[in-house]
């Protein structure tokens, strides 16, 4: 029973299969791919980040950073597709630590995702979508010895994200601080 790819340009295609039988070849659709992940999951990523291609540069970027050119409902839509994405990854029992990081990964893209035009130049070179169905087939495909070591990069990747997520904070604090500071100055000096 050979398996075809219909192919469609660059979007990925849910598998096909042919069958021999007794009314001759039926097509039927497969429900996972090689890595056991729903080829859906493939799809949608695509879509939301790279289904698009800038002729001659070739820079591709997909739905989300276009939804993200709208303000506040554009950020919000593309997350409620990252999180379809992240709730499969709990289906399908990933470790609790690789769904930390596709949080992340989804915190990362949205928070960022948020500045005006820099988040959307962001949102196209992340593509978090699609690193997170990265993540969940490598996880579904790895054997226990593998998945082992997966894990503990997970767990460094989450370690040095949240460092970095807490300088950031810091930063950001400090930095209110200094414009609240300067502007109070600048009020006094004004009024007096």
């Amino acid at each position: 029973m050979p398996e075809l790819q219909p192919t469609s340009g660059d979007i990925p295609q849910p598998m096909t299969v042919y069958q021999e039988g007794r009314q001759g070849r039926s097509r039927q659709n497969r429900q996972t791919n090689d890595s056991g992940v729903s080829p859906d999951l493939e799809v949608l990523a695509h879509w939301m980040d790279a289904a698009f291609r800038i002729p001659g540069i070739g820079i591709r970027f997909g739905l989300d950073a276009i939804l993200g050119l709208i303000p506040g409902i554009g950020d919000f839509a593309s997350s409620v597709a990252s999180l379809y994405i992240l709730n499969a990854a709990h289906r399908y029992n990933v470790p609790r630590v690789t769904v930390m990081r596709m949080a992340l990964n989804i915190m990362l893209d949205t928070t960022i995702g948020v500045l005006p035009l820099v988040g959307d130049v962001f949102d196209a070179y992340w593509k978090s979508n699609q690193r997170n169905v990265r993540l969940l087939q490598s996880h579904m495909a790895a054997a226990p010895a593998d998945a082992r070591k997966l894990e503990r990069s997970d767990r460094w990747f989450v370690i040095a994200l949240m460092i970095a997520l807490g300088a950031l904070m810091i930063g950001a604090v400090v930095a209110a601080y200094w414009i609240i500071a300067w502007l109070l100055t600048a009020l006094a000096i004004a009024f007096t």
